[in-house]
């Protein structure tokens, strides 16, 4: 999608969405202390670090424990809001902030960890050629149900075939996966 299309698009959900929110960030504040926006680096477009934001979903403190650490459903590090935001994909809104400042697109690879970075291989750096995005071919595909390696090699894929077409269908998806539920927690 044209960068333009994405920030306009960004702009509007953020403006639809701000009662979630502010709901959810109130949320956040009376289940646990801490802030209500997650912050991490991430690398995107280029290799280049950035700030990706998310509503929180973890006890404070927990990223110590092992960044990059698989979040399992019954995981105890996540907090009863976190739970229902992660399964909604609620958490993911703040994204929307990123994709405003041209860190992110709506659609794209989901942006990796650097330590993870060396372990992509040549294949898998296609996917640095892109924006990370909000949601993804490898997300639709299965996200967290399918293995490491296949959702590097799904993000290249995207990233050497991707389309205005492809991002709609993509879109699409995501919305149906979003509105039942399907797939979006890992197992």
């Amino acid at each position: 999608m044209p960068a333009a299309l994405d920030r306009l698009l960004a702009a509007l959900a953020l403006v639809v969405l701000s009662p979630v929110l502010i709901v959810a960030a109130i949320w956040i504040k009376l289940d646990s202390r801490g802030p209500v926006i997650y912050r991490q680096r991430r690398v995107g477009e280029g290799e280049r670090p950035f700030e990706m934001l998310k509503l929180r979903t973890m006890s404070p403190g927990s990223d110590p424990v092992g960044v990059g650490t698989a979040v399992l459903r019954d995981d105890p590090r996540v907090t009863r809001s976190g739970r229902f935001l992660r399964r909604t994909s609620l958490d993911e809104i703040p994204n929307l902030v990123n994709v405003l400042r041209g860190e992110m697109a709506i659609v794209g690879p989901r942006p990796t960890l650097a330590a993870h970075v060396e372990h992509f291989g040549i294949a898998g750096h296609a996917r640095f050629d892109v924006l990370p995005g909000i949601t993804g071919w490898a997300q639709v595909q299965g996200r967290a149900g399918i293995p490491w390696e296949e959702r590097v090699e799904l993000d290249a894929w995207y990233a050497e075939h991707r389309s205005f077409a492809l991002d709609a269908r993509i879109l699409a998806k995501t919305l149906r996966l979003v509105a039942t539920g399907q797939g979006l927690a890992p197992d």
